[in-house]
């Protein structure tokens, strides 16, 4: 089907994990006529659900892309995972459409993940819907889960559908614009029909709340409200309209996704009020600064990668976001970053993991390009270049990071290609290799992110990963000057021999200046020439370490004078001299090991919150403060060393039954003493006897 550019809706499916999304987006599918019949989560057959490992544990991994056409308009879902260890699928999907579908659960109401989605929502100024899913739970409330998003996540809140009944007597939905009932039957689409008299009084106090928050839609109905104290359909619907598109109206509704109850009023609503992408602003980057353009048919192609997959029958996938002008099969399309041009051949949309062919996508539209040189997550694609790339997703900061090897050399080759191949379709996982502690390690989102990923490739490759918690990278420093120290590196063995002597003097500098260097000899004792070797011994030393093997950083070092022989010096021997002398200078500085530490955000229910924060100071953390979230959620910040949070991912789930997440980073270093600094010695040492052997 094309359609205008008018036409298009893009809206991102969120919710926590369990609350339905794609179970919800499956009905859509089938009420709409895309597909023939809905299927469960539990038949591992769903649309947007496919790959192995979601079918196998029963939970989204991946984004899925579905396109619906629907009364004329082109409806397009990213159906997210609920997870926090796959955030990055969410980001991805909150930059390339223009709204959002939250479900919540109408016996659990706003979670964890629900709020820190709001607030991702909210720096974004997205708008937004909320699908209340389940009624037909045994305990479920449509009408308490209404009145505590309320309290709980501030906005302005629109019935839109009401349910007649819960749990085993849940009959349907009462649509409150069309003033109509929805009743669902098993295996089969909605019927309308008239609203039941035990239902009207509901219904009158439930249109008086989308009457007055549709007047807030828009200025002038809200003084049309005041003045009149009511607002014809018409003015109802732009209410809405205008209200969701500005983000100042949240639309509820109700149903069951297992039922197939809700869906008609709720594709009808997004069909006539969601926003359309025309008009909407998209980032850029242009002469380094960051900037907007609009999304418009006007102008040459342009578009961007959100997201890479790589499909063992149609080989890697790039799914892009046309921002401008219209891209077909035979447009012109050049990487500015890659300075390549090529192009796609042919353009499609997804349904499920189904490619569907099309002529072409215009501005607004997301679709998919096949076996693409140039595409891939966050590229920039254009038809004519103007100078501007497109502002790059922006991901968190990998929590869980473990060391990792293969059992021999054919193994680790494999496992290294297998792990950089995933690397282009997930941007949260990461691999490296860490030349100090001399490990490759990977990161990820949380445990089960990196089980996932090298189970995948364990099977996939039939070779052997073992793990384990990565090394600390530790940092030395110095705490008091040193006095000069002198050292002579001297050695005769018939010909030419080495000499090359230096006096130094070092002292500490401020944590985060890492080094500098000062050449204060008068008179030309040592050649200039002999100057860099000086400099290459004296970080030699600093990177090999003192007390552990850690580098040695925040050391400011003068050098006072020296003298050199006519035939033996050279820049080596000056070299040598050099480090010679920084070991014993450091010997009489003071020397001390620095730790990392984490900026960390715990985001915990009340009941957990005695429990984190004395964990926290059981791990040497530093609390910093706490923000209340809203619906019973806290959110702790604070500092602790790295080498406490090795494991929090595993730590935080036990202690919150699996309900607590948490974001980190790296903050600075700090000194550590005592019999931390002991252990940390002895365990340095051990390694280095362990690799001698």
């Amino acid at each position: 089907m094309s359609v205008s550019s008018t036409d298009v809706r893009n809206i991102a499916i969120v919710g926590h994990n369990g609350t339905g999304k794609t179970s919800l987006l499956e009905q859509m599918l089938f009420h709409s006529g895309v597909i023939s019949r809905s299927e469960t989560i539990e038949s591992g057959k769903t649309t947007s659900d496919y790959t192995e490992e979601e079918v196998s544990r029963q939970m989204s991994v991946h984004t899925a892309m579905a396109n619906i056409p629907f009364e004329g308009k082109s409806l397009t879902f990213l159906d997210t995972p609920g997870t926090a260890d796959f955030i990055g699928e969410v980001i991805s999907a909150f930059r390339s459409c223009e709204s959002a579908l939250v479900t919540v659960d109408a016996r659990d109401g706003a979670q964890i993940e629900t709020i820190k989605l709001w607030k991702r929502l909210n720096d974004r100024n997205k708008p937004r819907a909320v699908f209340i899913n389940k009624i037909d739970r045994e305990r479920a409330d449509f009408f308490t889960t209404f009145n505590n998003l309320k309290e709980q996540l501030s906005a302005t809140y629109v019935p839109i559908t009401i349910p007649m009944g819960s749990g085993e007597d849940f009959k349907g939905v009462i649509n409150l614009i069309e003033k109509k009932a929805y009743f669902h039957a098993a295996n089969s689409k909605e019927t309308v029909g008239e609203i039941p008299e035990e239902y009207s009084s509901l219904m009158d106090e439930y249109e008086l709340l989308l009457i007055e928050a549709a007047a807030e839609g828009a200025d002038d109905l809200i003084e049309k409200y005041f003045d009149v104290g009511t607002l014809e359909p018409d003015e109802i619907r732009r209410g809405l309209r205008e209200g969701l598109n500005d983000n100042r109206v949240v639309p509820v509704f109700a149903g069951s996704s297992l039922l197939g109850s809700g869906i008609s009023s709720l594709l009808t609503f997004i069909k006539n009020n969601f926003p359309k992408p025309v008009g909407k602003l998209d980032f850029i980057v242009k002469a380094d600064e960051e900037s907007t353009i609009a999304i418009s048919n006007e102008g040459s192609a342009s578009a961007y990668v959100f997201k890479t997959t790589i499909d063992q029958f149609s080989g890697k996938l790039g799914y892009i976001k046309v921002v401008q002008g219209t891209i077909a099969g035979d447009t012109d399309l050049t990487n500015p970053e890659l300075g390549k041009k090529e192009r796609p051949g042919k353009i499609y949309r997804m349904v499920g993991k189904k490619l569907v062919e099309v002529d072409a996508l215009q501005a607004g539209d997301i679709g998919v390009i096949a076996k693409s040189s140039i595409t891939y997550t966050n590229a920039t694609l254009v038809g004519t270049d103007s100078g501007y790339r497109f502002l790059p997703l922006r991901f968190p900061h990998p929590i869980y990071s473990l060391a990792i090897h293969a059992g021999d050399k054919k193994s680790e080759d494999k496992m290294n290609e297998s792990l950089h191949r995933i690397t282009e379709e997930d941007l949260t996982f990461r691999i490296a290799f860490n030349e100090e502690t001399k490990e490759s390690t990977v990161s990820g989102m949380g445990e089960l992110h990196l089980n996932m990923i090298l189970d995948k490739v364990k099977e996939k490759q039939k070779i052997t990963i073992l793990t384990k918690l990565p090394r600390i990278a530790y940092r030395e420093t110095i705490t008091k000057k040193s006095g000069i120290v002198e050292y002579a590196h001297k050695k005769q063995s018939g010909g030419h021999g080495q000499y090359g002597k230096v006096l130094i003097e070092i002292e500490p500098l401020e944590r985060g200046q890492y080094y500098s260097f000062t050449n204060a000899i008068k008179g030309g004792s040592v050649s200039k020439g002999y100057m860099p070797g000086i400099e290459k011994g004296l970080q030699d030393a600093m990177h090999e370490g003192f007390l552990a093997d850690y580098p040695l950083v925040d050391i400011g070092i003068t050098i006072v004078d020296g003298k050199e022989h006519p035939v033996d010096s050279s820049e080596m021997a000056f070299r040598l001299a050099a480090k010679g002398a920084m070991r014993s200078a450091i010997e009489k500085a003071g020397p001390l090991l620095l730790e990392p530490f984490m900026k960390l955000s715990v985001y915990v229910e009340d009941k957990y919150l005695g429990d984190i924060l004395s964990d926290l100071s059981g791990k040497r953390g530093r609390v910093l403060g706490q923000d209340d979230m809203g619906s019973g959620i806290q959110m702790v910040k604070a500092e602790v060393p790295q080498a406490e949070m090795l494991n929090y991912a595993i730590d935080l789930k036990s202690m919150t039954s699996g309900t607590g997440s948490f974001e980190i980073e790296f903050d600075h270093y700090e000194t550590v003493s005592g019999k931390i600094a002991d252990d940390v010695i002895k365990a340095s040492k051990a390694a280095r006897e362990e690799e001698s052997k």
